[in-house]
C-alpha cells in the first residue's frame, strides 16, 4: 500500500474534537468529581475523533488498556483511512482544576506524522523547561535555575527581579521554588495546567518567561507539539516516580541521563496541536453559555506553516 503523507491541514478537524471535550467538561465545572468531568470529556473526545479522516494510534493517552477503557495507550481512532498519525490526547489538562472551578483548565489534542511522537513508557513524570522563541538554545535543563534566569534576563535584557518562572505548586519543587526566590526572580506558581503553563512562555503578553519542574510526561509530549508550531523550545528529562519505575524504564531501554530536545519529543516538522478552554484562564477562556448559545476559545497550531490560529466560535446549546 503507498503511503498517503500527512499534508493537510488537520488542525482545524482537531479543534472540533477539543470543542467536543470541552463542552463535556464544562457541565462538571465547580462540582467536585473529577472522574465525572474526566470521563464526560473523554467520552465526547473520543466520539468526535471518530469522525476525523485518518488512521490514528493514540501513544499518549489515558493508560494502559486494561486501566482506560477509552482513549488507552496502542488504540486505534479515526475512521480508519489514511494518513496514518501518532495521537496524544489530553481530555482535560487539569481535571482538579475544573473539578474546582479553578482557571486553567485545557481540553488538549496533538497529532504527528507515524512513528514521530516519543512514547514514554513507563515514565510517567519528567522534568521539564519551556521557553518561547527568543530564549530557543540558550537555556539548558542542565543549568541551575539560577543560571538559567541570568541567561533569560540577558537574552530579554530586563534585570532578573522582572523575570518570571513559571512552576508546579508541588512539594517537590520547595527547593526549586527557594533557589528562584533566592536569585531575585518573580513566580507564577501553578495548581495544575502545565500544558498551558509550557504554553504560556511562547505566547504573546502572557507575562511567564521560562517553565521549570517535574510534571506529567504526556503533557510534555502534548506541550512540545505546540511549542514547536510556535517556535519555543521544550527540553525534558525522564523521573521515575520509584526503584519500581526506574528499573522498568531501564529494562525497557530508556537513558534516564539523557536530555529530550523538542525534536526527540516530536519529531520532523509537521505536528498539529489543538486546545479548547474549559475554564477561564490567562492562556483561553473557558465555555462561556448565553441564551442559546455557548461559547468556546480555541488555539490551532500547525508546525510546518508555523501558523498559530486564535480561535472563537459560537455554538447553539442542546
Amino acid at each position: 500500500m503507498t503511503e498517503v503523507p500527512l499534508d493537510r491541514n488537520i488542525a482545524l478537524d482537531l479543534v472540533r474534537v477539543t470543542e467536543a471535550a470541552a463542552l463535556a467538561a464544562s457541565r462538571w465545572m465547580g462540582r467536585g468529581d473529577k472522574e465525572g468531568a474526566d470521563g464526560a470529556a473523554v467520552d465526547a473526545m473520543r466520539l468526535a475523533l471518530r469522525t476525523v479522516s485518518m488512521d490514528g494510534t493514540v501513544i499518549i493517552g489515558e493508560g494502559e488498556k486494561d486501566e482506560a477503557p477509552m482513549l488507552y495507550n496502542g488504540e486505534r481512532i479515526g475512521d480508519g483511512s489514511p494518513p496514518e498519525c501518532d495521537i496524544a490526547v489530553d481530555p482535560i489538562d487539569g481535571t482538579s482544576l475544573t473539578s474546582k472551578g479553578r482557571g486553567n483548565a485545557l481540553a488538549v489534542i496533538a497529532l504527528s506524522e507515524k512513528g514521530s511522537m516519543f512514547d514514554p513508557g513507563p515514565c510517567v513524570y519528567m522534568d521539564k523547561l519551556a521557553v518561547g522563541p527568543e530564549l530557543v538554545g540558550l537555556c539548558s535543563i542542565e543549568l541551575s535555575a539560577t543560571e538559567n534566569l541570568k541567561v533569560v534576563a540577558k537574552a530579554k535584557r530586563i534585570d532578573i527581579r522582572d523575570v518570571t518562572a513559571v512552576v508546579l505548586d508541588r512539594d517537590r519543587h520547595d527547593d526549586l521554588v527557594a533557589e528562584i526566590r533566592e536569585a531575585g526572580a518573580r513566580i507564577r506558581l501553578i495548581p495544575d495546567g502545565d500544558v498551558a503553563g509550557a504554553i504560556t512562555t511562547a505566547w504573546p503578553d502572557s507575562g511567564a518567561d521560562i517553565m521549570f519542574g517535574i510534571g506529567g510526561t504526556p503533557e510534555g509530549v502534548i506541550a512540545a507539539a505546540a511549542l514547536k508550531g510556535m517556535g519555543g523550545e521544550l527540553q525534558g528529562r525522564l523521573w521515575p516516580r520509584n526503584d519500581e519505575e526506574r528499573s522498568a524504564a531501564i529494562a525497557a531501554g530508556y537513558d534516564l541521563s539523557k536530555v529530550l530536545s523538542t525534536d526527540d519529543l516530536v519529531a520532523g516538522d509537521n505536528c498539529f496541536f489543538a486546545a479548547t478552554g474549559i475554564t477561564d484562564g490567562e492562556l483561553l477562556k473557558g465555555v462561556h453559555v448565553s441564551a442559546g448559545f455557548v461559547s468556546t476559545q480555541s488555539l490551532v497550531i500547525r508546525s510546518k506553516t508555523g501558523t498559530v490560529r486564535l480561535m472563537n466560535a459560537r455554538h447553539r446549546q442542546n
